[in-house]
Parts: C-alpha cells; sequence; structure tokens
C-alpha cells in the first residue's frame, strides 16, 4: 500500500483540522514495516472519518498488506474539543465563504457540507441520535426571495440529517431513536454577543491578553543574577484555578485569588517559613516532616496561585489604564435601552484616547441595536466623529448585513432572534433584564441571546415555526403534556453514562499541609442529568455563549454543549467580517 491514512487527534484551539490525511510513503517508514523481521509486526489504522469504499476493496485486495493489519477503524472524530462542553469544527472561514457573495455560492455549499459532515461525527462518536431543530429562514414574506444566507442554518441540518440516517444504518450500536436534542443557529442570530466586552476573567483573558489560544507567555523571573525565562502556560480543565475561576466575574475572580494565596500560606507551614510569618525552630519533628513532604505540591499549588494572581493584575491594570469600565457600561446601557445614539456622540467628543478598536465595537453594538440609522448620511457621519478607517466601516456594514435588512414599521424579531420590543421608545432595548437574576457585579447585566433559547427548548416553549423539527418529538419526550398530571413523565436519561472527569476528583487532605487543599472546585456530576442539548453555531461563537452553556448546565440540571464552526475573540470576528467583502485579502493582512 503506498500510503495509509493515520489519525490525528488533537484538543487545542487552534489545531489543524482533524480530517483525515494521506500519510507514511517514506522509505523509512516502509522499512518498519518490510521484510523478514520488521520493526513492527502489524499495523492498527485508524481513520478520523468515513473512508471511501474504493479505497476499502483496494486494501481487501492486496493480499500482503490485509495480513499485516491489526485493525482498521473509522473513529469519526471530525472536531475539536473546546473544554468539556464546548467544540468546534474549525471551519475558520465559514463567516466569509457563507455570508460573502450571493451570486456565486460555491465555496458556501462547500463549506456547508464539510461543516455538517464534521457536526455529524459529534453524534456518531457519542453514540448519540438527536432530534434535529433549527432556525427557520427569517424572511416569511411571500414577495421576496428567500436568500442563501437565510438558509444557513436548514442546509446544515439537511445535512446533518442525511448522515444520522447512514449512521443508524452503518455505525454498530447506534441508537435507533432519539437520545437527545439538537439546535443549529447561525450568526445572524446574535450579532452583539461577539463585539461586546464580556466581563469574566476567560472572556477578559482572551479579549485583553495577547493569548494564542490558550497559551500564556509570561516571564519567570531568574535566581541569582540568571535572566528571566520566558513560560509557555495553557489554561485549560487540567488548571483547576482556572477551571474554578474563568467563569467568574474579574472583580470576583481577582478577590478570590486574593483570599486563596492569603489562605494558603496562613494554612501550609512551608509557606509560612517562605513568607517568614513562621520560625522554623518552633516546629516539631512531626511538622518539620510534613512540612517536607508538602513542598514539592507546595512549589507546584504556589506557582499556580502566582500565575493567576498575574494574569488577574494585568487584566485590572489594562481596564484602568483604557478607561473600560465607563465604556462598558455604555455598551450595556445601549443594550438594555438606557443609552442611544446623543450618549454614543458625547462619548466621542469627551474620550478621545479611547482606541480605535473600542470605538469600533461601540459602533457596532449601536449599529446593532439601531441600523436603520447607520443608512446614508447620518451614519457616515457618526462613523467619521468615531475616525473610523475604511476597513472599519466595512466591518460595521458588514455585521448590519447579518442582521437583515433594517424595517423600523416592524418589531426586531429577525436581528435579536425572536425577542420583540417596544419599537415607539425613544432609545430601544435589544435585551430584558432577566428576573430572579442577581447583578451581584457592576456590568453582568448582559446575556447571549442563546442563552433564553436554550431555556425554552428545555422547556418545550420554543417556537416550532421558527425553529422547526426534522424529526417531530413526540409527546411524552419532554415530560407528560398534561398539566397537573398525577404521574409525570420523569425526566429522560440519555443512553451514554455520565462519568465525572478526573480533574472534578477531589484531591488532597485538608490540613494545611497539601498544598492541593485549598484549590478544591466542585465536580461536574452528569450522572443524575436528563439528555443532553447541543447547541451549533454557523458562522462562529463567543466566550459568553460558552460560559452559558456551563451555566444552564447547572440550572436546568441537564447537560448543554456548545458547538461552533469557530470559537472567536472579538479582534478574530471583526478580522472575519472584514474579510466578507475583501476577498483579495487574507487573514493575516488585515489588523485590529
Amino acid at each position: 500500500m503506498k500510503a495509509s491514512h493515520w489519525l490525528k487527534t488533537y484538543t487545542r484551539e487552534g489545531s489543524p483540522c482533524p480530517q483525515w490525511m494521506l500519510y507514511i510513503s517514506s522509505s523509512q517508514q516502509k522499512r518498519n514495516m518490510s521484510g523478514k523481521t520488521p520493526l513492527y509486526r502489524k499495523a492498527f489504522v485508524f481513520f478520523s472519518s468515513t473512508i471511501p469504499r474504493e479505497l476499502v476493496m483496494e486494501i481487501k485486495k492486496d493480499t500482503r498488506v490485509l495480513p499485516r493489519l491489526g485493525a482498521l477503524k473509522e473513529m469519526n472524530l471530525e472536531y475539536f474539543p473546546i473544554d468539556s462542553q464546548g467544540f468546534m469544527t474549525n471551519n475558520e472561514r465559514a463567516l466569509e465563504e457563507l455570508f460573502g457573495d450571493e451570486e456565486n455560492n460555491r465555496k458556501g455549499v462547500a463549506c456547508l457540507n464539510v461543516m455538517a459532515l464534521r457536526l455529524a461525527t459529534v453524534f456518531a462518536s457519542l453514540r448519540e441520535f438527536p432530534f434535529v431543530r433549527f432556525r427557520a429562514a427569517k424572511t416569511l414574506d411571500p414577495m421576496t426571495m428567500t436568500t442563501f444566507r437565510d438558509l444557513i442554518p436548514t442546509k446544515v441540518a439537511a445535512g446533518v440529517w442525511d448522515c444520522l440516517m447512514k449512521y443508524k444504518k452503518t455505525i454498530p450500536n447506534f441508537p435507533q431513536t432519539e437520545t437527545c436534542e439538537l439546535l443549529i443557529l447561525d450568526r445572524s442570530l446574535d450579532q452583539i454577543a461577539p463585539v461586546i466586552h464580556e466581563w469574566t476573567y476567560d472572556a477578559m483573558c482572551h479579549d485583553l491578553l495577547n493569548m494564542e489560544g490558550n497559551k500564556y507567555v509570561h516571564e519567570v523571573p531568574g535566581k541569582d543574577g540568571v535572566p528571566p525565562e520566558r513560560k509557555e502556560v495553557l489554561l485549560e480543565d487540567h488548571d483547576p484555578v482556572w477551571l474554578e475561576l474563568r467563569h467568574a466575574h474579574i472583580a470576583d475572580a481577582s478577590e478570590r485569588l486574593h483570599e486563596k494565596m492569603t489562605s494558603f500560606i496562613s494554612r501550609n507551614k512551608a509557606a509560612q517559613i517562605q513568607h517568614g510569618s513562621r520560625d522554623s525552630k518552633e516546629m516539631s519533628t512531626r511538622d518539620l516532616q510534613k512540612m517536607v513532604q508538602a513542598l514539592p505540591q507546595y512549589s507546584e499549588q504556589i506557582d499556580k496561585l502566582s500565575l493567576h494572581v498575574e494574569i488577574a493584575g494585568k487584566i485590572n491594570s489594562i481596564i484602568r489604564e483604557t478607561g473600560l469600565r465607563e465604556l462598558g457600561q455604555l455598551e450595556q446601557d445601549i443594550v438594555f435601552g438606557d443609552a442611544g445614539m446623543k450618549d454614543v456622540i458625547k462619548f466621542f467628543t469627551t474620550k478621545e484616547d479611547a482606541t480605535r478598536e473600542n470605538k469600533l465595537r461601540l459602533i457596532m453594538i449601536l449599529a446593532a441595536v439601531y441600523p436603520e440609522k447607520f443608512e446614508g448620511e447620518k451614519g457616515r457621519n457618526l462613523m467619521r466623529v468615531a475616525r473610523l478607517t475604511d476597513d472599519d466601516i466595512t466591518a460595521v456594514n458588514n455585521l448590519r448585513m447579518l442582521g437583515g435588512q433594517p424595517d423600523t414599521k416592524k418589531s426586531l424579531t429577525a436581528a435579536f432572534g425572536g425577542l420583540k420590543f417596544d419599537i415607539h421608545k425613544k432609545k430601544r432595548a435589544a435585551r430584558k433584564d432577566r428576573a430572579g437574576e442577581d447583578e451581584t457585579w457592576q456590568l453582568s447585566r448582559f446575556y447571549p441571546i442563546i442563552e433564553e433559547l436554550i431555556e425554552k427548548l428545555a422547556k418545550n416553549d420554543l417556537s416550532k415555526e421558527d425553529y422547526p423539527c426534522l424529526n417531530d418529538p413526540s409527546p411524552t419526550f419532554h415530560g407528560s403534556p398534561f398539566t397537573g398530571a398525577a404521574n409525570p413523565v420523569p425526566p429522560p436519561q440519555s443512553m451514554r453514562s455520565r462519568r465525572t472527569p478526573t480533574w472534578a476528583r477531589p484531591r488532597g487532605s485538608d490540613d494545611g499541609y497539601s498544598s492541593d487543599s485549598v484549590l478544591r472546585h466542585a465536580s461536574s456530576d452528569f450522572k443524575k442529568m436528563g439528555r443532553r442539548i447541543f447547541v451549533f453555531i454557523v458562522g462562529g461563537a463567543t466566550r459568553s455563549e460558552l460560559r452559558a452553556c456551563h451555566k444552564l448546565t447547572g440550572k436546568l440540571k441537564r447537560e448543554i454543549i456548545l458547538g461552533s464552526s469557530s470559537l472567536d475573540d472579538p479582534a478574530q470576528f471583526i478580522t472575519k467580517l472584514k474579510m466578507i467583502t475583501t476577498h483579495e485579502l487574507s487573514l493575516d493582512d488585515i489588523q485590529i
């Protein structure tokens, strides 16, 4: 066999796309498998996706290859995990290819086909068979032609459905009845979430710090005159401090880090000696023995805490230096209808030192809430006041295009995912304050649209007209259809077992010697939860949407998993918006 397919698996953001690829044709690799005494007796070959039937037949016919195969298997792994509740299909150019030139949508069709296949492999690998729901075309006027953009969720849903039907026939033990729910959306649903400042620790790290994926680079001070050393760390699930604080408000995260460091030093005897709060002469032999045993763990844990204290300190410094609190307050006031055009103009004239990117993001939020105000000369004048470049103006116009053509006589249903607000108000609201949601920290009012959609889906309140289902659920799927029934149907259970991840199991003691004792975090036990809910966003997801899925998992007692073509931070999303009509440039050519 001249070439073989080998599975490549990655778990970090920004990794290459996991497609099956042709490798192994070098002379060295041939020698490893050839001759009377080969280096390897058997070859175990795994495919990350479905392979052509012709290739399988070719292998079967080759009598030299067949005896040497220890395994030949399709794994259905054409997706990348973001974290324990998120994944992406790595279609990085989806926004450009799907929302670009309507007259030539060849690339768009190809993109949707690949995306649907990769999304389907999630259900193949997890052995889940979903009810497939999708956002219906926004154009309901019979006099208006439905566009390719309007049908993006419909086409993805159809592609996934085709794959699922094949899996039912070809994959052993694949469920024959529905085990979960899938809701397919696109980026036009919510144009505000990708650009507004999100104030959680995770979002701030990726928004304000120069990170590459989840990789953070910092300097470790050298000892005895040695120059500082640059060190790379990954902010991922294996880090218990990150796991605990990533979805906390930055102010809350900073306070909790300070408390953790103080508590750690007060309870860990090795730390007390290093910080001079305890004399080693006063310690008993048993105390000294325990301290020595704790030293390796102490070093590891103090490094982790110190790292996050440093990161939080950098973020808070940037917030102060750029006046981000005032900007963030204005952003949220616009979204909730407490500020309007005049407030933005006042901000631009009084805060001339605001960065161009922050001005652009504020304009984009305003354009998402008041798209009609950006038509004609009025919109151009406002963007001149903000001193936006031509590329920036292109991004604003393309954001408006995502939401469709503005119509002030209609409700804002199309622009804001089915939420209706009073359009006669002088100041318009794109979100309503949520009942029962306490705003413990300033600037924590904002929530992405998918948060409401998921809650409605879980309660079976999601409009079947706006979000139809390819396999219409039976009345018993969500429980008894009769209110006040004497014997309600118990919550449905997934066929797949819910295992507590190893990183969620508590370790160490709580005696003050084990340096892990103050870093415990709540476990995510899904064993008693009902059927999973999968939400897939075509065109890129945001960290606020990923946070919402984690939050709702605990609130609804159902595991919510977010998927998307990509996970975009604000700068990445804006760059992609600029690319929609700038086909001749590459992504590297445009800087925010």
